[in-house]
């Protein structure tokens, strides 16, 4: 044996090492099979990146490094270039009563229900255009309410934190931009109702809810902008936001910023449980 390898230039241990993998998997050929699996457990889940798709990884038991998913997703034209940007819609009330910017660009929150954020998108449908107006929990990212109409009147905010209700939402914070939809004296006798304590970014300060627009972004990039809404009645668009929202990226979906990469739902009762 010592000549053989004398003669092939290689180390026994080496030779040896072959021997015993010899007629297996190559490692890279497993680990892209559990990628491809992943993938298609859900329409949506073929907008996984690296960071996403070694967090889902992890969760089933494969170690890998971020480099090496990454190349192999870029092997296999798993890797998508990022689409077109949601840009704001509300517009400042200039004449809305100041007041404070309670969060100051800190989203993280140590318990659910305790700091909340809130904004309003739209997507052009084939009978007019849809405005979609979510909450999202700063914990661990689920929307707790959403509320959809064929326009942006102050009804349509109030009606979506009015949905809080079953939640203990009690001392919360809850934080927007300063359209008039949220500065109105309706939309705010429903905060102080709830007990809920409001937050307002500053004017023209982007980056004061910008958690709240990395949702609608994921939101548009993964659904809306993949289908034709241009052509689609109102109400199945509607439809098809409440199932992503609620199914998927509630329930399935790996959340990044949750330890572990577990989606909102899942990360919030397992939280509880251990907080029990």
């Amino acid at each position: 044996m010592k000549e053989l390898c004398r003669v092939l230039d290689v180390s026994e241990s080496g030779y040896y090492r072959y021997l015993k993998n010899k007629g297996k998997p190559e490692k890279d050929v497993l680990l892209s099979d559990e990628m491809k699996k992943i993938l298609e457990e859900h329409p949506c889940n073929d907008n996984y990146g690296a960071p996403r798709m070694k967090q889902a990884l992890e969760q089933r038991g494969f170690e890998a490094g971020l480099r090496r998913i990454t190349r192999i997703m870029r092997q296999h034209g798993w890797l998508h270039t990022p689409r077109r940007r949601p840009k704001g819609l509300t517009m400042a009330d200039p004449e809305a009563m100041a007041a404070e910017n309670l969060i100051k660009q800190d989203f993280s929150a140590e318990e659910p229900y305790r700091k909340l954020l809130t904004d309003i998108t739209q997507i052009q449908c084939a009978d007019g255009k849809l405005y979609i107006s979510p909450i999202l929990d700063c914990f661990n990212g689920e929307v707790l309410s959403l509320c959809m109409r064929d326009n942006m009147k102050k009804e349509l905010c109030i009606d979506t934190v009015q949905a809080l209700q079953r939640y203990p939402v009690k001392d919360a914070i809850l934080h927007s931009d300063r359209g008039s939809q949220y500065t109105s004296a309706a939309f705010r006798e429903v905060l102080e109702t709830l007990h809920i304590r409001q937050s307002l970014s500053g004017v023209d300060h982007c980056y004061d809810n910008a958690r709240m627009e990395s949702f609608f972004a994921t939101l548009k990039k993964e659904l809306l902008y993949r289908l034709p809404t241009y052509r689609m009645p109102m109400e199945e668009v509607k439809t098809k936001v409440f199932r992503y929202v609620f199914i998927y990226y509630n329930q399935l979906r790996v959340y990044t910023r949750n330890q572990g990469g577990w989606p909102p739902s899942v990360f919030r009762r397992m939280q509880l449980k251990l907080a029990a």
